[in-house]
């Protein structure tokens, strides 16, 4: 193969892959991840066939990190952790301190030296919020008081590794100088990268919170859907990159805070939505990268290394986090519900671990059983959440396995007759609107959480989710529906939701908006009653609107007059 080709080799049997073994682990009802993560292994150096090039995975797993911290920071919500502060923020601490303690022990008793223990452990010690949101999303726990409180502890242990991936590389440094330097040292060296996080902060704070979201709102100005994208790139790739090179603070800090300061923008959610391709893009390439790096032999060599390892994640995260919200005099089944969520190990472990490698803080080994422990407790998690599932039917028989208790979240049982929407955007918000003028009964299904609120201040029943979920689907009630209006802009999407509309109640009417007459054909194909082609009705009205204005209004109404 030629040597210019390597990138492209690299993109294409890395999308590929991803895709069909992220496709079987979703079929499997397993998360995706696990599938982008076994494609790393099969592309890697330690399995027979093609091999990437291992000098750009690094380089696109940065690009990875950095849209994967920036989407951390849009999504950050301090409402979220205040509610639950009390909870979430002693529970989480707690149950980083203990993991990490048992995990650095379990290092130092195998012969690592302490640093690479302490990021051992660590690294053991956060859940990956990509997993835990499926897992309560599925079982609309989100609107619970279990869910906030697990949303509320991923929250303080994001914040948590932040601030690890900011004093790494200081002490890593520190470390290298020789041993001369001492405590003291190492002191001086946290000290003056703590100075320099304060002052990217503060330059943040004063000049980012105000040019960040002028520029967006001058680029949405401009009316160019290429420009706005490229600009929220720009921002998250740029403020990293700026970090790194004008403060010498990681890449990951600087796109966390230009993500956190984008959410305060009234163009959040479409940066959010124009941004969100790419950053899912890169973080499929990010775990992939990731995957490459594990050498599974040491599952044959090391199991009992390999299963110790996997007993601190579960069973370690899962007892202090119960014991933690049992001292807390919490019900049982919230104790069980953390338990499940903090049971895996996912995207910051893989940046931590990452991250102490190359900075020779952490063994090749102890590398490879981060990996190890990750891949197989993600694969048991499921299994986690449907033996909780089974327990509580067990403790309430008769009763639904979940109960959401946020105000207007649950569909009244005697409820028939309503009307689904869903999709809460600018079209969602109108049609909502126009129909509760004119009394007809609604339920809302939509998965953003500032949305939601949004809806449920208006008097909305909303329920959250994404429909494409069976779960959240069916608890909108469609079989005592009469209609559906899909107001979503995804018609793919749309197509199988209406197909599964259909599937529960053969008799309700559908509705849903297209961009193109190819998508008006995909909506029909899957069941839709009929699809409106925005573009195309927009295009009625203002012609409608044209012709009653003159001069065409008089020589029409000329032409009616004759006719009689």
């Amino acid at each position: 193969m030629p040597h210019h080709t390597s990138l492209i080799a690299l993109l294409s049997v890395g999308f590929v892959s991803a895709f069909v073994l992220g496709l079987l682990a979703q079929r499997l009802k397993l998360s995706p991840l696990v599938g982008y993560l076994l494609a790393g292994i099969v592309v890697g150096p330690f399995t027979p066939g093609f091999v990437a090039d291992q000098g750009l995975a690094p380089q696109l797993a940065e690009i990875g990190v950095i849209l994967l911290m920036f989407g951390v920071g849009l999504h950050f919500s301090l409402r979220d952790l205040l509610d639950v502060k009390n909870i979430a923020i002693p529970g989480a601490l707690g149950q980083i301190a203990f993991v990490t303690s048992v995990g650095t022990g379990f290092g130092l008793w195998h012969g690592w030296d302490l640093m690479g223990a302490i990021v051992f452990g660590l690294a053991l010690s956060v859940a990956s919020t990509v997993v835990v949101m499926r897992a309560l999303e599925e079982r609309r726990l989100l609107d619970t008081r279990r869910g906030r409180i697990a949303i509320g502890w991923l929250v303080v242990e994001d914040l948590a590794m932040v601030l690890a991936l900011v004093l790494l590389p200081a002490i890593a440094g520190a470390l290298g100088a020789g041993e001369k330097i001492g405590a003291a040292g190492i002191a001086g060296a946290l000290v003056w990268t703590l100075v320099k996080v304060t002052a990217f902060v503060v330059v943040m704070l004063v000049v980012g919170k105000r040019a960040i979201p002028w520029i967006l709102e001058h680029v949405a100005g401009l009316g160019s859907r290429e420009l706005f994208t490229l600009s929220v790139l720009a921002i998250a790739l740029g403020v990293a990159f700026g970090a790194a090179y004008l403060f010498d603070v990681s890449f990951a800090l600087g796109a966390f805070f230009a993500g956190m300061l984008l959410n305060e923008s009234e163009l959040s959610h479409k940066a959010a939505a124009d941004s969100l391709p790419m950053r899912d893009a890169f973080a499929v390439l990010f775990f992939v990268s990731v995957g490459m790096l594990f050498n599974p032999a040491i599952l044959v060599e090391q199991p009992l290394l390999v299963l110790a390892t996997v007993a601190i994640i579960v069973f370690g995260n899962a007892l202090v986090g119960y014991t933690i919200v049992r001292l807390l005099r919490l019900p049982k089944l919230t104790g069980l519900t953390i338990s499940a969520s903090l049971s895996q190990i996912g995207e910051f472990s893989f940046i931590l671990a990452g991250l102490g490698l190359s900075q020779k803080l952490l063994p090749q080994e102890a590398h490879d059983l981060i990996l190890a422990g990750a891949l197989l407790s993600i694969i048991a998690n499921p299994f986690l959440f449907a033996w909780l599932d089974a327990w509580q039917k067990r403790q309430q028989p008769g009763t639904a396995v979940t109960t959401v208790t946020q105000p207007l979240s649950e569909v009244p049982e005697d409820m028939g007759g309503h009307a689904i929407v869903i999709g809460y955007g600018r079209v969602g918000r109108e049609l909502t609107r126009l129909l509760q003028d004119r009394g007809i009964p609604l339920v809302l299904v939509e998965s953003d959480p500032d949305r939601v609120e949004f809806a449920r201040k208006n008097g909305l029943v909303t329920v959250r989710g994404n429909a494409a979920a069976a779960g959240v689907l069916k608890a909108a009630r469609p079989e005592t529906a009469q209609l559906a209006i899909l107001a979503m802009p995804q018609a793919l999407e749309a197509g199988e939701i209406i197909a599964r509309l259909k599937a529960i109640h053969p008799g309700i009417s559908v509705l849903a908006r297209a961009h193109s007459d190819a998508e008006v054909k995909h909506l029909l194909a899957h069941g839709a009653d009929a699809a409106v082609l925005a573009e195309r009705e927009l295009a009625y009205s203002l012609v409608d609107m044209m012709m009653a204005t003159p001069p065409w209004r008089t020589p029409r109404a000329e032409a009616a007059t004759a006719a009689s």
